[in-house]
């Protein structure tokens, strides 16, 4: 069983489209949400979004490769380039690694504006065609095919989808492989584009999407704001990256996972207590060893309350004293990516020491009594981090990740 270290990452979001950015937002407080723009239509009942704004996919991307890239293509692929830019890697320079590094790219939603955008052409236009390229590009596993080809990554390569967990599952199975020996490489994350009509009317159809903004935990909290974007990481072999010189982002140290076998959106206490149970057996830590939790946190009225019980029934008496954040008050709820941005504010934590503040909460509900960070970010140093994952089908993932030393 290998170490892993995490030697890069990328990051495409409503705060920002690369690491840099995405960090200077958080430290800042400065959200993301906002009225959607550049959509023929937005459902009444959505306020605002976690919305990708100003990306200029042909500049990051080349005019060549966009009639082929979905936008939650070129979501993961941008966020890709940057992580594998960052941890200092080149597979085709080196095709033996190339061969032994897996890629597991996932999405929730997958190419779903390029269905509507066919749809529309069909059923409203009344054409007879669609783009040729639609399959291709609305297909679950382009991006990640796009990322291999792209780096000349010819190892185990997949896509996987568990809904709002996607991008925790897909992250965890890389570290796996890493650390058991099933791969020497990895490129793992999560991406979604789908702020778009089709997928913000199913949304308002459930009746769960904030009246206003995002208020993660907060007494007076309307629901969640749907988001998008990427975040992709590079893992390697401790020794391997040490010995290479790479400067290594942080330790991922544990991985949890579980179902709740219950209900298909109703959230349960003890499927995400097992996750968590789970990850902490597998980083072999006790509760008084995690210092920092990054909660799912999706402001809805049953997640969050669920998300709290679980703590409490995993932590006992530490649940109160363990800082807790969710940066989807900054993102939106990026949905099958969320997890990736959710990974990329932890490892800014422990590395840096500072964890962003739960936006626009003014009063804790009593029924989630944690150490919610409102106000101002926490200066501090931490030591260990939890990404929790909650998602819709009782499907829950956990990471654990450890400051580099």
């Amino acid at each position: 069983m290998r170490r892993v270290a995490i030697t890069g990452m990328g990051v495409v979001a409503a705060i920002g489209h690369d690491v840099e950015a995405f960090t200077n937002a958080l430290r800042a407080g400065q959200g993301g949400l906002a009225p959607a723009e550049g959509l023929d239509q937005v459902p009444k009942g959505i306020a605002v979004v976690g919305q990708v704004r100003g990306f200029d996919a042909e500049a990051r991307l080349g005019r060549d490769r966009l009639p082929m890239l979905d936008p939650f293509s070129q979501f993961g692929l941008a966020a890709a380039d940057e992580a594998i830019a960052m941890a200092g890697l080149d597979f085709r320079a080196d095709p033996a690694l190339g061969t032994r590094t897996a890629c597991i790219i996932g999405t929730g939603g997958a190419g779903i504006a390029t269905l509507q955008d066919g749809f529309v052409r069909l059923f409203r236009d009344g054409k007879s065609r669609v783009n040729p390229f639609t399959v291709p590009r609305y297909m679950g596993n382009a991006a990640c095919s796009h990322v291999t080809m792209a780096h000349g990554i010819t190892g185990p390569s997949f896509a996987v989808t568990s809904a709002c967990a996607t991008a925790n599952h897909a992250i965890g199975l890389g570290f796996h492989m890493v650390r058991g020996g099933g791969a020497d490489c990895a490129v793992v994350g999560g991406t979604d584009a789908l702020v778009n009509f089709g997928n913000l009317k199913a949304w308002e159809a459930l009746r769960v999407v904030a009246r206003d903004t995002c208020r993660p935990f907060a007494k007076d909290r309307t629901g969640m704001v749907v988001g998008e974007g990427a975040g992709v990481f590079v893992l390697e072999p401790w020794e391997a990256a040490r010995a290479r010189g790479a400067t290594i982002l942080a330790e991922m140290i544990g991985f949890g996972m579980g179902a709740d076998a219950g209900d298909i959106v109703m959230p349960s206490v003890e499927g995400a207590a097992r996750a968590l149970r789970a990850c902490l057996d597998d980083a072999g830590l006790d509760a008084d060893g995690v210092d920092h939790i990054n909660a799912h946190g999706t402001a809805t009225t049953a997640n969050d309350v669920t998300e709290a019980r679980a703590i409490q029934a995993v932590f006992g008496d530490r649940a109160g004293t363990i800082p807790v954040t969710s940066t989807k008050s900054f993102t939106g709820h990026a949905l099958g990516a969320a997890g990736g941005l959710e990974l990329v504010a932890a490892i800014q934590t422990v590395r840096e020491g500072y964890i962003a503040p739960t936006l626009n909460v003014t009063e804790v509900d009593p029924e989630c009594p944690l150490d919610v960070v409102t106000g101002a970010g926490r200066e501090g140093p931490v030591g260990t981090a939890l990404s929790n994952s909650f998602a819709f089908g009782g499907l829950n993932a956990v990471l654990a990740i450890r400051r580099a030393e």
